[in-house]
């Protein structure tokens, strides 16, 4: 597989959302992209607040726009916030460096989208993510 059907991103959001009630999140809103940051799916729970959208595209876009998790860009927003500054600059706002990002690699290791939740805590999104992509056989690289 060298890209995201609509029904495999269909397939990771039940999983992550499975996920999300195995924990008993708040509720959450899930985004998948495709390796070409372009937006398969979207869904968002009842409750969900509602610039959660924008902010789980965000994790999801900057993923894949910079090539690692959003966990690490957040990791480079503390130790160089001048960059990641600038590069949320250059992209228009729309990198959110905060857990809940994570690429979506198949076997052969090539980054085939990313995965972008919000609603939680930071960890909590990631996890999910984490647990929706893995389901499905597929790698998350969360940094």
């Amino acid at each position: 597989m060298s890209t995201i059907s609509l029904e495999i991103a269909l397939d990771i959001t039940r999983q992550a959302l499975a996920a999300s009630r195995e924990l008993s999140t708040a509720p959450l809103t899930i985004a998948v992209l495709d390796a070409g940051g372009h937006l398969v799916t979207l869904q968002r729970e009842d409750g969900a607040s509602m610039l959660r959208p924008q902010i789980a595209i965000g994790k999801a876009w900057g993923a894949v726009a910079l090539g690692k998790s959003s966990r690490m860009l957040a990791a480079d927003a503390q130790q160089r916030p001048s960059f990641i500054a600038a590069v949320n600059t250059l992209a228009q706002g729309n990198v959110v460096p905060a857990p809940g990002g994570v690429l979506i690699r198949n076997s052969a290791n090539e980054v085939i989208g990313a995965i972008g939740i919000s609603g939680d805590a930071s960890d909590i999104d990631e996890q999910c993510a984490i647990c929706g992509v893995q389901a499905l056989g597929l790698v998350a690289d969360a940094g």
